[in-house]
């Protein structure tokens, strides 16, 4: 009698723990997914896998309970907008302005200046101030100095392209008057220009470390005059921070000219 006691004891036991094996499978295996050899095969949950599957873009579900709820990840959410600082040189550089374009050309035949006086509009001589005839045109707005020798000088254009057109229309009017003029030779001779740094300088102090390049004479003229080599630009810079440019036959020596200077112009900035 006690045999069968001791054996329908270790049976209970036996259930139980079948029992508790059973439901610590079902706990790490939550699909249920049987493998080939007839047991619980363990699987990573979603909670566990959401840190290594969120990509940019992608939807993360994030477990509550028994549910699963979508949230979006945006990867450009978290990111604060930075505005890209501009530098002095840029700044320098924008607020450059062509304020003459200069250009000259050759008509190829001498020209009777008087003639040209007396059967044009718009125009002055006077030899005995200037050994020239000084012609204007209203579209583009600009001035000819034209000489006997058929060199004529254009001046008062703001780019190159209207320089180009006004020296055309020049032309045209010597050849309308019967000389046998023709258009030779065009070309840029200076671009005058200004530009702000927005900061005073101390022009006595510049000249005294850049006396080669720069002479400055305030009883004579308020600017420094700094002559430069390499571009061959000549800078009229005043206690201001404003600078002329003269001499350049391309902008982009105006713009190489600042790109020296500026660094020298900073160094003795007013503090």
């Amino acid at each position: 009698m006690q045999d069968v006691t001791n054996e329908s004891a270790l049976n209970r036991v036996s259930v139980i723990s079948s029992a508790t094996n059973h439901s610590s499978s079902m706990h790490t295996n939550p699909s249920n997914t049987p493998t080939h050899s007839g047991t619980y095969s363990s699987v990573i949950t979603p909670a566990m896998s959401t840190s290594q599957s969120l990509i940019a873009g992608e939807v993360a579900l994030t477990p509550t309970h028994s549910t699963f709820t979508p949230q979006s990840v945006n990867p450009h959410s978290a990111m604060t907008a930075i505005t890209p600082m501009v530098s002095g040189t840029d700044q320098a550089r924008s607020s450059i302005k062509v304020q003459n374009c200069v250009s000259t050309i050759h008509l190829g035949c001498e020209l009777k200046l008087l003639d040209i006086y007396c059967r044009t509009r718009f125009s002055e001589y006077n030899p005995a101030r200037f050994h020239g005839v000084v012609m204007k045109i209203i579209d583009p707005r600009a001035t000819a100095l034209v000489f006997r020798s058929g060199k004529v000088l254009c001046t008062g254009l703001r780019n190159e392209h209207d320089s180009y057109i006004a020296a055309r229309k020049f032309a045209r009017i010597i050849q309308k008057l019967g000389y046998p003029a023709r258009f030779l030779d065009f070309k840029i001779q200076n671009f005058i220009a200004t530009a702000d740094l927005r900061f005073p300088i101390r022009l006595e102090a510049l000249q005294q470390a850049h006396g080669q390049f720069a002479s400055y004479e305030p009883e004579l003229f308020p600017g420094l005059v700094y002559r430069m080599v390499r571009p061959r630009v000549v800078l009229l810079i005043f206690v201001n921070g404003k600078i002329v440019f003269t001499g350049g036959k391309t902008r982009g020596e105006i713009n190489e000219a600042l790109d020296i200077i500026y660094p020298i112009l900073r160094s003795y900035r007013i503090s």
